[in-house]
């Protein structure tokens, strides 16, 4: 008697750094277990044998930039069972959003020696814009640990059990001392969901949101507290304006803090 097919799994790349990619080569032992029960049917990084799909699940990196992205992410959705949409570029649009606090045909016609050549979309912007996504796991680049908890949910036909607190509440649980409160130091922690391990401010360093928000983030006290801290308006708009800056909470803040130094 045939044994049970195992699920097909898919990678796909777009306009990204293949970190999230490499995240998942770095899981090694980890990645072994989940391997056996699954078929890795289509992961450029890994092996150029490509099992035509459809697939039963598909992990999405990188943001939509170009007509030709906008096109593939839709056929990418057509031929995947559960879709996940992994790290900064995938579920915000990136550091590559940071364009489109601006014109994109600026930055094209200073960065490009032909700029006709160049077909790129007027925003980046995550995959959720373009299609359903089943999940999205925050991180540049997420914690590895977290993808495999999605993968194994996505196995066994459960939601994933992934932590959305605020990193604030790790350095408390770990005993960190605050770093904005002992050293006025400018600290993304309080708005930001826990995954990094607090690498940060274990050496003393604000965070810099490389989780992205937290569910529910409070980022006008936060931008307040930055203000008490003697921070300017323009830096507050930077603080908020990284790898997640096109993120709804904190591109809202940002664009508030902006007015104040037009103002």
């Amino acid at each position: 008697m045939a044994g049970k097919r195992k699920p097909r799994l898919a990678v796909w790349k777009f306009a990204s750094c293949d970190g999230c990619q490499l995240t998942i080569l770095d899981c090694e032992d980890e990645l072994l277990s989940i391997a056996a029960e699954i078929e890795i049917a289509n992961f450029p990084e890994v092996s150029s044998a490509i099992m035509k799909g459809p697939y039963d699940i598909s992990i999405v990196e990188g943001s939509i930039t170009t007509p030709d992205e906008a096109e593939r992410i839709h056929r990418v959705r057509r031929s995947s069972r559960f879709l996940v949409a992994v790290g900064a570029c995938a579920s915000s649009g990136g550091l590559q959003a940071l364009r489109n606090f601006k014109d994109v045909n600026e930055f094209i016609s200073f960065v490009y020696a032909t700029p006709a050549y160049i077909e790129a979309l007027n925003k980046s912007t995550p995959v959720r814009d373009h299609i359903r996504v089943d999940f999205e796991l925050q991180g540049c680049p997420p914690n590895k640990y977290q993808l495999m908890e999605v993968l194994s949910a996505c196995i066994n036909g459960r939601k994933p059990a992934v932590a959305q607190h605020a990193l604030c509440l790790d350095c408390k649980r770990k005993g960190i001392v605050c770093v904005m409160v002992a050293n006025g130091t400018s600290c993304m922690g309080p708005v930001t969901q826990t995954g990094c391990g607090v690498i940060c401010p274990s050496y003393r360093r604000g965070c810099y949101s490389c989780f992205g928000p937290m569910e529910t983030p409070n980022t006008d006290s936060l931008a307040s507290w930055f203000g008490r801290l003697g921070m300017p308006s323009e830096d507050i708009v930077r603080e908020f304006r990284t790898m997640y800056g096109w993120s709804e909470a904190f591109r809202r803040e940002s664009e508030a803090r902006e007015k104040e130094t037009k103002a």
